[in-house]
Parts: C-alpha cells; structure tokens; sequence
C-alpha cells in the first residue's frame, strides 16, 4: 500500500497539515463572520472590502445592530408568551412573533444606520440622525419593558399577591356598606334585641341567685333572712319566670331577624364574597395577564404609602436607560465616527449613479425628442405628398375637362 494514502488517512500522523486546514478554516469561519456582521450594518460590502482600515468599525456596529436585534427577539417572544399563557400553542406564538419583531427591530436598526451619510457638517449629519435617534429610543423602550418584567419577576408576583388580596378586601368592605345601609332597619331591630337578650339574661342570672339565697335564708338587702319556699320566694321566682319567658320571646325574634339576614346575604352574594388563600393567590399572579403585570412593575417604584423608592425606581431605569442606549449606540458611532475612506467611496458612488442617472435622464429626452421630430417630419411628408397628389389629379382633371 502506498504510505502516502495511509498517512493521509489519518491526520494526526501529519501536524503540518492538520494545522494548515485548521488555520485556514478558522480564516474562513472568520471570514464569514465578518461578511455577515457587514451585512448587519447595511455597508456596501464589495467597496468596504477595498479599505480595511473600515472594516473593524463597520464589524461593530453590524454586531450591534445584530445584538440589538436578538435581544429584541427574545423581549418580543416573551411578551407574547405572557398574552397566549395557558394555550397549548403559546410556546409557538411566543417563537413565532419573537422571530419577526426580532427581524422587523433588524431591518429598521440597519435602515437607520446606513441612511446615515458622512457627506455633510457635523450640525447636519445630527439633524439628519435626529428622527433616527428618537426612532431607536422608542425601540429600545419597547425591547426593554418585557425583558423588565422577566428581571423583576419576583417583586411583580408578590406585588400582585398584595394587590390581589387588597382588591378583594376593598370588594367585601363595599358589599359590606351596601348591605348594611340597604337593612339598616332590620339590623338596627337586630341590635335592640341582642342588647336586650343581654341584659335579660343579666337579669336573670342575678334574679335566679337571688331566689337562691331567698330559699336558703341568706339575709341581704334583697332577701328577707327565711329559710324555706315562702312568699318572697314565691314572688322571686315569679319574676324570674317573666323574665324567662321574656328572653324566650326575645331569643325567637332574633333568630327570626338573623335568618331573614343571613337570607339576604346569601342573595346579594356577601357570604359568597371570602379572602383568597395563599394557594389561591399564586395562582393568580402566575396566569396574570401582560398588562397586569405591566401595572405591577410600574407599581414598584413607589412605597406603600406613596413615596418613591429610588433604589427599584433606578434599577428599572437603569435597565432601560442601558436598552436605550444599546439601541442608539450604531447611530452614535456612525455619527461619531471620522468620515472615512469608504464613507468618501460611498460619497463618490452616490454621485456616480445621480451622474448616471441624469445622463440616461438626458438620453431618455433625446431620444423620445428625436423619435417625436421624425414622427413629425414623417406626418408632414406624408400630408404634403397627399396634397401634391390631390392637387396633380384636379389639374389634369381639369385640363381633361
């Protein structure tokens, strides 16, 4: 067997070679690399390739513009995550818009930052970048919000258990009100007798240790001192029977008035109406829709009682001032940046094509002028030599005559 074929079969025997395709399949995977972030930046690749003292910066800002882009898709697909949640194709919706907000944020990052020309002072590339740099601000805050809520998911669940349970209570408090002024009557009526079931059974339990000490002839400023069932145990007892029955009259009518009550709570759905549990309360803050949640992170910035907390309120726009800036960092670059090689390139092409253009302007009018004029010329040859016939035929028509 020819060692050449066996050597080469295997390539660990063969360093040098084996470095050389790993070297330059690194220069290739490189070089591919930096097409692609080329392409992201919107440059016109063929006449960067002329100036590779442009190449690293046009690398950076296609980087940017595909970071920005990617974390676009993520905040996007997040986002609409939370509004199918519970759906059984939530997770491919999610996917789905995330990949074309994420494209959509590409398209118009890359817009931005090629529409950007060098060619004018400093004071008109800024007024011309102007209306992009707003346009990337509003990107960046609506890339942000979502990945906010991710970050502070957390504080936004307990934040919605409070608000949850606070709600409830504010719901029974109302129904509470309502109902007591629409029975204030019954639950007025309700009290008296409650009150007076109090003080009878009172009165009856002094009353019933009175008749006792009045039976065992223990004397006292309301006994007479004689042992026995005598007349004034007679007459105690007879009052405490009154009093007995009394209490039983009462006792009737409350049960009566705390039926008829309980009948009306059931109808306007107070006994209905409880706290939420624990259990109850996570799960509601885990199926919490995209605009509660939104409410929540809001809400975190300021305390119980009103005031603002500096440290949420500077993490969360410190997460948005860092999007924001993200997003604006290829315009602030471009901008910055010196006018380059290729920007003078892109300068010179630009009038190339509008010199282009206005020749083939030019030939295009020429054309159709002449293509007109010869029509013209044609007609009114065409005219004469009708007229010229017309007129040989009635002269000699005439002559003939």
């Amino acid at each position: 067997m020819n060692p050449y074929y066996t050597n080469a079969c295997n390539i660990s025997h063969q360093p040098a070679f084996n470095s050389k395709w790993l070297h330059n399949c690194h220069k290739q995977r490189m070089r591919n690399i930096t097409r692609f972030f080329w392409f992201c930046s919107g440059a016109h690749i063929d006449t960067l390739k002329k100036y590779p003292i442009e190449h690293n910066k046009y690398v950076g800002i296609g980087a940017t513009i595909f970071f920005t882009a990617l974390f676009a898709t993520l905040s996007g697909g997040y986002a609409m995550y939370f509004v199918f949640s519970g759906d059984a194709f939530a997770v491919g919706f999610a996917i789905l818009f995330g990949l074309i907000w994420g494209l959509a944020i590409f398209n118009m990052d890359r817009y931005i930052v090629s529409s950007i020309n060098k060619r004018g002072t400093i004071n008109q590339q800024i007024m011309q970048a102007s209306p992009r740099i707003l346009l990337a601000i509003m990107i960046g805050l609506v890339i942000s919000r979502p990945l906010e809520l991710k970050i502070f998911d957390k504080e936004i669940r307990a934040k919605l258990r409070t608000s949850y349970l606070h709600g409830q209570k504010s719901k029974i408090d109302t129904l509470q009100l309502a109902y007591n002024k629409k029975y204030s009557q019954e639950l007025g009526k309700t009290g008296d007798l409650k009150h007076e079931r109090d003080s009878l059974t009172k009165d009856i339990n002094r009353s019933r240790f009175q008749l006792n000490q009045e039976v065992f002839g223990d004397k006292s400023n309301q006994t007479s001192g004689i042992v026995g069932y005598g007349t004034y145990a007679k007459q105690k007892q007879a009052v405490l029977q009154e009093k007995q029955d009394r209490l039983k009259v009462v006792q009737d009518e409350l049960d009566k008035s705390d039926n008829f009550l309980n009948q009306r709570k059931n109808l306007d759905g107070l006994n209905n109406v409880v706290l939420f549990s624990d259990h109850q309360l996570d799960s509601l803050s885990n199926v919490a829709g995209f605009a509660d949640r939104n409410w929540a992170l809001g809400q975190l910035a300021f305390r119980p009682d009103g005031t603002r907390d500096i440290d949420t309120w500077l993490a969360e726009s410190f997460i948005g001032y860092l999007f924001i800036l993200f997003e604006c960092l290829p315009v602030f670059v471009k901008l910055m940046s010196p006018k380059g090689p290729y920007d003078e390139a892109v300068s010179r092409i630009e009038d190339a094509n509008l010199h282009f253009a206005e020749r083939d302007k030019e030939h295009e009018i020429t054309v159709t002028d002449q293509n007109f004029d010869h029509r013209l010329k044609t007609d009114i040859d065409k005219r004469r030599k009708i007229i010229t016939d017309q007129a040989d035929y009635d002269l000699g028509k005439h002559r003939f005559d």
